[in-house]
């Protein structure tokens, strides 16, 4: 694996899943991690699942880099470009994006049925908004504030 040592990286929505390894790569590599997500209390996330980003945070750093985790809905822009306003406060630059939030697979169990598995044509128009503002979007978002500390 290649040396980050130096590197500073962002990863977004690491709670759990590819997020979260991706973010413990990075640490594993040396590098300073920032880590977003929503989920900063044990089985509090969506859908009651496990995992916070204090957890991946702590992992990261065990694995030989630096895991700094804040708290950032990606939903809300203002929370989104303060959070990188911290990292230029802070480190100055910025030399790695993950885009990895994604939003819209709650709820999945409707009136107690299993719904993800349908066709498109039935599922609720909520999803497909949800899954564009907390994915799509939300990348776009991330990658416009990123982009200024990485030029």
């Amino acid at each position: 694996m290649a040396n980050l040592a130096g590197k500073i990286a962002v990863v977004t929505g690491v709670s759990r899943g590819v997020g979260r390894g991706i973010a413990l790569g990075l640490g594993e590599a040396g590098a300073t991690v920032y880590v977003t997500g929503r989920s900063v209390e044990e089985g509090q996330g969506r859908e009651g699942l496990s995992g916070t980003i204090f957890q991946t945070a702590s992992d990261v750093t065990a694995q030989g880099g630096q895991g700094i985790a804040i708290q950032c809905d990606h939903y809300h822009d203002t929370e989104v470009e303060a959070f990188f306003q911290r990292v230029l406060s802070e480190q100055g630059q910025l030399d790695i994006l993950v885009n990895n939030v994604w939003d819209g697979y709650q709820r999945i169990v409707e009136n107690g049925q299993y719904t993800w598995g349908n066709p498109f044509w039935q599922q609720p128009i909520w999803r497909w908004d949800a899954m564009f503002d907390g994915g799509v979007r939300a990348h776009f978002v991330a990658s416009h504030f990123a982009a200024k500390l990485m030029i």
